[in-house]
């Protein structure tokens, strides 16, 4: 091949991954709206001519305005207006599709049951439009609020006796964003030091936006309290938003930013090595120094202490097992935020919450999360702050 005929090959390819993907988003934008629009306003319903057009006017204008809010809020310069917008329209949307779906299966069972048309899709309208109500206005106050506390034990076979009973509190996925959450985040803090942890651990996606733009939700981290260590690593999310200048503001307040390396915490004879690795997606981020690296997280450690392991998704957890981790410890799934987008979320992760076993040495630990992304809702997937106490053998 010629470097004239690689130069003209390569914008094609490029060209055909925009239509492509172009076609992929305007299909699933036409499924999320047009399904409740079907099930809502034009199929069997019979509504009156200005009931119809209102109805379809206002969704036509969602399907065009979305792309633009969502482009415009999560873009580069993550503007905060936008994204409030578009978040909370794929929120709705997205309760809509699911609960249309089921609708339109009412309708049917009201069918079979001799209830003529259109009273029966009128009756499955009003039923979806009410359930979709409540879930919508549970999910908000779910999402806002400080999450309850989840307490488990956590039984390490090689943990010495002098760390028996050790108190470990993960928080993950605050997701610091649009909203202005600050409050919410000291009430998280004043939650995290009445556990009087020994160890408190974050395991990434701080925030959607850069330091500067999220310091003030940030800045009751600095005020959390443990009396061995306070841990980091990074999400998947951090590379969107500035990866390293978060690390080093993590630092500055105060935390360990376990960037693919270790620490040792010790009570009485005994010790424990906490270490972390970067997000899964770091190596593809362009920042440089990021990647998943186990043998650096664990250089020069003592192979007969135990470990745990901090790192964002479980789907890391192949790399625990094959370099002997203890307990790793993970976010990332959200636990499914809005039923049931746990199926999806399950399509690539091993695990959505709760703790696992996945070898004879190697637990797991999933978070629901701490806080929300995108949309604020959580419906059926609440959020946790977790006490984890750890148990020797």
């Amino acid at each position: 091949m010629s470097v004239g005929e690689e130069v003209e090959t390569e914008p094609r390819r490029r060209g055909g991954r925009v239509v492509r993907f172009a076609f992929i988003v305007g299909v699933v934008l036409l499924l999320l709206f047009g399904v409740p629009w079907w099930t809502l306003v034009a199929g069997g319903n019979h509504w009156p001519t200005p009931v119809f057009l209102t109805g379809t006017i206002v969704v036509v204008l969602a399907v065009a305005a979305f792309p633009a809010l969502m482009f415009s809020g999560h873009g580069r310069h993550h503007r905060d207006g936008p994204a409030k917008i578009a978040d909370t329209m794929l929120g709705v949307v997205w309760v809509l599709f699911v609960w249309s779906i089921i609708g339109q299966v009412l309708a049917a069972v009201l069918a079979l049951a001799g209830v003529d048309s259109p009273a029966r899709y009128r009756i499955a309208t009003a039923v979806v439009t009410l359930i979709a109500l409540v879930l919508l206005l549970w999910g908000y106050a779910e999402a806002m609020r400080v999450p309850r506390i989840r307490r488990i034990d956590v039984t390490m076979p090689r943990l010495g006796p002098g760390l028996d009973g050790l108190r470990l509190v993960l928080i993950t996925d605050t997701h610091y964003g649009p909203l202005d959450r600050a409050r919410w985040s000291r009430g998280v803090t004043v939650a995290v030091n009445a556990l009087d942890p020994d160890v408190v651990a974050h395991t990434g996606d701080i925030a959607d936006g850069e330091v500067s733009q999220r310091r003030e939700q940030a800045a009751p981290l600095g005020d959390i309290r443990a009396s061995m260590a306070r841990v980091y690593v990074t999400g998947n999310h951090e590379y969107f938003s500035g990866a390293q200048r978060w690390v080093e503001h993590m630092a500055s307040l105060g935390w360990e930013a376990l960037h693919n390396r270790h620490l040792v915490v010790t009570r009485g004879d005994d010790s424990l090595i906490i270490a972390g690795v970067d997000d899964r997606t770091a190596a593809g981020s362009g920042v440089p120094g990021h990647h998943a690296d186990h043998e650096a997280a664990l250089a020069g450690s003592n192979p007969e202490l135990p470990i745990l392991l901090l790192a964002h998704q479980p789907a890391q957890i192949g790399g625990a097992v094959a370099h002997g981790v203890d307990l790793q410890i993970s976010g990332h799934t959200h636990g499914g935020q809005m039923w049931p987008f746990h199926y999806l979320v399950r399509l690539d992760q091993p695990v959505l919450q709760g703790l696992s076993r996945h070898s004879d040495r190697t637990q797991l630990y999933t978070s629901r999360g701490t806080g929300f992304w995108g949309p604020p809702f959580r419906i059926f997937a609440p959020s946790e702050i977790t006490l984890l106490t750890l148990h020797a053998g």
